[in-house]
C-alpha cells in the first residue's frame, strides 16, 4: 500500500478569504509541487473534502495537502548499518556521521553509506520516503547531516541553505599555530587543473568565505583546535582555506597535512543551528567529537 506524507493547517481570520492556490503558495508550496500532486497520486482536501486549487477558504477551514508516494531511488540499496541518530521528528532526523563512512554511495565506496543505512531505517520504521540529505559531508568527515524525510522538507531546507540561515559549525585540529586568534578568510575556490577531486584558491574560482577561531594550541603535537564556520559550501572548502594559510588539516595528506598522528583530515560538523520551516521553533544540534580527535586532545 503506497503512504502518503500529509500536512494541515487551519485557516486564520487574517489569512481568509483566500483562494486555496494562494493559501498554499504562502505556506511555499510551488507550482511545481502543486502539478506532482496533481498528476502523481496527491490530493488537496478542505474540510475533509478533496478540492482544486480554485476553492475560496474562509477563517477556519482545515485544508489538508497528500503529497505523491515517494519511491526509494533505484541507485540505491538499504544496508542494515548502525546510524547514531542525534535528532528525529516527523519531517527531519539528524545522524552523526562516523569518520570513513560516505554519505551517499560512489564508485569507490558502493557499500556501507550513511545513505543506505537511512533507507534500511526507514524501511525498519514505516517511514515512506527515499533519502534526501540536506548537507552532505566528505567520506573522512564527521559529524551532523541533517536529511528531510520528504520532498517539502527537503525544499524547504533547500531554501534556508540558499538563503544561508542554517548555520554550522566545524572543529578543526590542524598544523602550527595560528598567528591570530580569529580571523576570516576570502580566497575564490575552483576546482584544480587535471583533477576531478583537488580544489584549490584561484583568482577564477567561486566566491568562498570562512572564518575560523583558535581555541587551543597543543604544543606536544604542534597543532591547533580551532572553530569554522561558513557562509558559502564550496568543496572542500575548510581543507583548501586552512591549507591556503599555511595551516592545513591534520591527516589531511591531500592539502598538505601529515597523517603521523591521525589518518584522515580531522575535521568535524559539530552543530547545525536553523529555524524549524514548520514550527517556527529554533533547533539546536550539537554533537561530541569523534573518538580518533578526543584521543589527541586528551
Amino acid at each position: 500500500m503506497n503512504k502518503f506524507f500529509e500536512i494541515s493547517w487551519v485557516v486564520t481570520e487574517a489569512e481568509a478569504p483566500v483562494l486555496l492556490r494562494e493559501f498554499l503558495k504562502s505556506k511555499q508550496i510551488s507550482k511545481a509541487a502543486l502539478t506532482d500532486i496533481k498528476f502523481h497520486g496527491g490530493a488537496l482536501f478542505v474540510n475533509e473534502k478533496e478540492v482544486t486549487v480554485r476553492t475560496f477558504l474562509s477563517k477556519g477551514d482545515v485544508v489538508k495537502v497528500y503529497f505523491p508516494p515517494e519511491k526509494q531511488s533505484e541507485s540505491m540499496e538499504a544496508e542494515n548499518t548502525t546510524l547514531d541518530i542525534v535528532y528525529e521528528d516527523e519531517h527531519f532526523l539528524a545522524v552523526n556521521k562516523p569518520p570513513g563512512m560516505p554519505t551517499i554511495p560512489s564508485l569507490y565506496q558502493p557499500k556501507g553509506s550513511l545513505a543506505a543505512g537511512v533507507l534500511f531505517y526507514y524501511q525498519q520504521n514505516d517511514i515512506p520516503g527515499t533519502f534526501h540529505a540536506v548537507n552532505r559531508l566528505d567520506k573522512d568527515t564527521s559529524g551532523i547531516v541533517l536529511v528531510a524525510k520528504h520532498r517539502f522538507a527537503h525544499s524547504l531546507m533547500s531554501k534556508q541553505q540558499r538563503e544561508k540561515t542554517i548555520k554550522r559549525e566545524y572543529i578543526a585540529l590542524v598544523h602550527g599555530k595560528l598567528e591570530q586568534d580569529n580571523g576570516t578568510i576570502t580566497s575564490p575556490i575552483g576546482r584544480k587543473p587535471d583533477s576531478i577531486i583537488e580544489r584549490m584558491v584561484r583568482e577564477d574560482g567561486q566566491p568562498s568565505i570562512t572564518h575560523y577561531e583558535k581555541l587551543n594550541y597543543l604544543s606536544i603535537y604542534h597543532i591547533s583546535v580551532v572553530r569554522l564556520k561558513l557562509e558559502t559550501g564550496r568543496t572542500h572548502q575548510i581543507r583548501v582555506h586552512m591549507a591556503s594559510i599555511g595551516h592545513p588539516l591534520i591527516g589531511d595528506d591531500l592539502y598538505g597535512g601529515s597523517r603521523d598522528i591521525i589518518k584522515r583530515q580531522a575535521l568535524h560538523s559539530e552543530t547545525a543551528r536553523f529555524v524549524h520551516p514548520f514550527s517556527d521553533k529554533e533547533v539546536l544540534i550539537k554533537v561530541d567529537l569523534p573518538y580518533d580527535m578526543r584521543k589527541l586532545l586528551k
